[in-house]
């Protein structure tokens, strides 16, 4: 089978209509044609590379070719704003999607050929959004919807309307992340999203019946959507169902294609052992003789790892320019999170209308997003205890050209979410966190609310910033100060209200002059004696322990570490010309800027006695001061540290 389609089309001829007439024989003959020379480069790519999942790739090829063919999206104008989205959820499909994009000339064939699964290569295993005609970086099932929800808020919001379509595999429809997502489409009308799902019946560990039966009809119908039941394999009807999906502004559908996996090669079909196992060069030659697709894999086996592959970069949106007006200075002991939302009522009064989008979790009055709901309630989204999809919904929009904050308790936004977080950073989003409610700080509330793992966490997140202020005026510098910056940042928060840190002169130090800078430490006192890095609420501990030292002749120089993962060395050679250097955190002690600060010291060879103190138990029930006396982190367990070290 050659490279002329129907009537001597060429294969990167692209249909030119949309999805508003009838689909003509002719196109619909083209595309079964192109089918099968997709499937015969799906069985090609992963033979050659010696994995991938060939089966759901050939069940669900039909799907991305009608789609590809149809919407709004070309190889010359991949970037374009106005485009529509397609969100491909199952992300290890990428060898249908790569095949499906190269035969209708977003890239070349020959390149996915040869370069599928290899490291110099921009086609991964699993889906990448630096590839032509890819949007979102996916293969953790489950997230694709949402991340489909926040392109469609996007539209909503922004300067260009288009058409957000979904392809998500049967198995994910088990994720509870995926009914979070649809509640959330129904609740804000994002009528322009369309769900195609392959029901292909089968999944790594067999039928999806016998592994977790879900009623996929039933859920999104109870969750108000219309659902049509349709040949995934039939390019009139899949076509006709888009069509239909599309002239219906009141509702969103869910398309679910009954497929078969394997599709095409008869030895493949319904056999789930194909979902992730490359063929055997056996089985590659038989599945394409009966394709009638010539053999070509032992060239292309030859040429593998001498040809150079292209790569790709992609014309990012850039957040929006926010106007975060002037710093207010504050005299009197003051919740964080209240400045929080006090600057973010007043920065949604500076800036236009669809400039910024506020998330929240049931949680708006104790993340202080209340008043911003109600000056600006079409930019505010209010999802209910749902987490997950909050996550990836907030990061799909970011990278749309607004500018978009997440507020939540800690332990929901950074420990129950870490995945989506994840996979945000790998899609090089622009989320703005502001986590409350971290550490002992918390109190009361007991152990299951003591985020006091988050520094470990986000570290292991390549892209993330993360800022600690340590009292009102710093929270207020630090909120408007991240506000304008591009990237992945997290604001950590206390509960309680902190005292206005002043120097040793008693002025205010966070003052009108003071200027935030990421990764830049104060030193808050000086001394001789020791160094004391702390972050966040301790620092108080510090300071009260810091007068009380002075009295006995010691002197302790006291460092605020409001930017833990950019320390500069240079703090810590400085701080070693004392005698003791000691970390005092509201964090566990093993995953804190202990391990950074010693790190760091082991790294340059700094041999100075080191204590790190801070948490290695989960903490009880009662108000944040009796929780650092009995856990050893108040100032009078400092002092005595301190000159029990000397």
């Amino acid at each position: 089978m050659n490279n002329v389609g129907i009537k001597g089309m060429k294969m990167s001829e692209r249909i030119k209509h949309g999805f508003n007439q009838k689909i003509k024989k002719e196109e619909v003959k083209y595309l079964e044609h192109l089918a099968c020379i997709c499937r015969g480069d799906i069985i090609k790519m992963t033979t050659v590379a010696g994995s991938g999942h060939p089966g759901g790739s050939m069940s669900s090829i039909d799907i991305y070719l009608t789609l590809f063919s149809f919407a709004n999206i070309t190889p010359e104008y991949y970037d374009d704003p106005g485009r529509d989205r397609i969100i491909a959820s199952h992300g290890h499909t990428s060898p249908g999607l790569y095949a499906c994009l190269a035969r209708l000339g977003f890239f070349d064939s020959e390149e996915v050929l040869l370069g599928f699964r290899s490291i110099d290569s921009p086609f991964e295993g699993h889906i990448e959004r630096h590839v032509p005609g890819v949007e979102w970086s996916t293969g953790n099932l489950g997230q694709g919807l949402s991340a489909g929800c926040g392109f469609a808020l996007a539209s909503k919001l922004g300067k260009h309307t288009y058409n957000t379509f979904v392809v998500m595999s049967d198995a994910e429809q088990a994720k509870g992340q995926v009914a979070e997502a649809r509640r959330f489409i129904r609740k804000y009308d994002l009528n322009d999203l369309t769900v195609i799902i392959d029901h292909n019946h089968a999944q790594i560990s067999g039928r999806t019946e016998d592994v977790m039966p879900v009623n996929i009809q039933e859920n999104y119908r109870a969750d108000g959507w219309k659902v049509l039941d349709i040949s995934g394999h039939d390019i009139a009807e899949l076509y006709e169902a888009m069509k239909t999906a599309l002239a219906d502004s009141e509702n969103p559908y869910a398309l679910v294609c009954q497929t078969t996996i394997g599709k095409g090669v008869s030895f493949m079909e319904n056999k789930p052992e194909y979902h992730g196992r490359a063929l055997t060069r056996e089985e590659c030659h038989a599945a394409l003789v009966e394709l009638g697709i010539d053999d070509d894999v032992d060239t292309l086996l030859e040429k593998r790892g001498t040809k150079r592959i292209k790569t790709y970069s992609r014309k990012e949106i850039t957040p929006p320019r926010i106007n975060t007006g002037k710093p207010k200075v504050y005299s009197e002991k003051k919740h964080p999170r209240v400045v929080f939302g006090d600057v973010l009522e007043e920065v949604a009064q500076l800036n236009p209308e669809n400039s910024i989008a506020v998330f929240d979790c049931d949680l708006t009055e104790s993340v202080r997003t209340l008043n911003f709901s109600k000056i600006r309630p079409l930019n505010f989204f209010e999802a209910g205890v749902s987490e997950h999809t909050t996550a990836t919904i907030a990061g799909a929009l970011s990278i749309n050209g607004v500018c978009t904050i997440w507020a939540d308790f800690g332990v929901f936004a950074i420990d129950e979410v870490f995945n989506q977080l994840r996979l945000n950073d790998i899609n090089n989003t622009h989320l703005k966190i502001v986590a409350t409610h971290l550490g002992y700080n918390v109190g009361p509330d007991g152990k299951t609310h003591h985020c006091i793992d988050y520094i470990g966490v986000l570290r292991n997140l390549l892209g993330f910033k993360l800022i600690i202020p340590c009292d009102p005026n710093q929270t207020d510098h630090m909120t408007r100060y991240m506000l304008r910056q591009p990237g992945n940042w997290v604001m950590g928060l206390t509960r309680t209200k902190l005292p206005v840190v002043k120097a040793e002169d008693d002025k205010i130090f966070f003052n009108e002059d003071y200027k935030f800078e990421y990764g830049e430490i104060d030193i808050i006192r000086n001394g001789t004696d020791c160094a004391l890095f702390t972050v966040g609420p301790t620092l108080h501990e510090a300071l009260s322990a810091w007068d009380r030292l002075r009295q006995d002749g010691i002197t302790v120089r006291i460092y605020n570490v409001s930017s833990p993962f950019e320390i500069n060395p240079a703090i810590v050679i400085e701080a070693a010309k004392t005698r003791l250097i000691m970390t005092h955190e509201d964090h566990v002690v093993t995953s804190g800027i202990g391990t950074i600060i010693g790190h760091i010291m082991a790294e340059h060879n700094i041999k100075n006695k080191f204590i790190n103190i801070g948490i290695t138990q989960y903490g009880g029930s009662d108000k944040p001061d009796v929780l650092y006396k009995k856990y050893k982190l108040d100032a009078d367990s400092l002092v005595e540290v301190i000159k029990s070290n000397l």
